[in-house]
């Protein structure tokens, strides 16, 4: 297989260009899916939240309020790491368990792992490359007062919860500049996955047909 790592902040297009490679035969595991299936009504992780956070964030019927923990953490820094350490390790082990059955339906499988919290998670997965979706962070807040009809101080709030666009940048193999039209973005991933399938093909050529096998003492 031939995993990267695809991230970006809020509002960046990181989700337009994931939608775009698995159109193109990608396999996209979706980081913020993940998140909310870890949260379902049952779970673990769910009832660490309630513990940590209150009771009062399970609705009735079993699931998780997500507006009002959302109210709680962001703008809160002291808060958002305590749901990152109850929600993070969690996503990342059914993580591991999504890329094993991506790998064992396709040997050869371009895997997309899309995850806006890459440079807060520190995950640990052994990623081929990182690809950063960017843009300046004024164009973001306008495109989440325009598009998600957020109000200024909101929007400001949720892009300062994040990680700086210059850190993000810092840990990019490939970068998508997304402050153009949505028509330029969408070809800059056409490139990006022209690109993958031939580091991929390149990657294929160069594994040996039968691995080494590793010393058992």
């Amino acid at each position: 297989m031939y995993l990267v790592a695809l991230t970006g902040g809020i509002a960046s297009g990181k989700s337009t260009v994931a939608k775009r490679l698995a159109e193109h035969g990608a396999v996209r595991i979706d980081a913020d899916q993940l998140a909310r299936e870890v949260v379902e009504p049952g779970t673990d992780a769910l009832q660490n939240i309630a513990n940590t956070f209150g009771e009062q964030l399970v609705l009735p019927d079993g699931s998780l309020d997500r507006a009002s923990l959302g109210a709680a953490v962001f703008g809160h820094p002291e808060q958002l790491v305590k749901l990152n350490a109850i929600v993070h390790p969690a996503v990342q082990q059914l993580t591991r368990e999504r890329i094993a059955e991506a790998e064992a339906a396709d040997p050869d499988a371009i895997i997309v792992y899309d995850v806006p919290l890459l440079v807060e998670g520190k995950l640990p997965h052994p990623f081929e490359k990182v690809i950063v979706v960017s843009a300046p962070d004024e164009l973001r807040i306008d495109r989440l007062i325009t598009h998600r009809g957020m109000s200024r101080s909101d929007a400001e709030r949720r892009i300062a919860s994040q990680v700086s666009e210059a850190e993000r940048l810092a840990i990019a193999d490939i970068v998508i500049d997304s402050t153009g039209t949505l028509a330029d973005t969408l070809t800059g991933a056409d490139a990006l996955w022209l690109t993958l399938r031939a580091q991929a093909e390149a990657k294929a050529k160069a594994t040996p047909a039968e691995p080494t096998a590793l010393p058992t003492n």
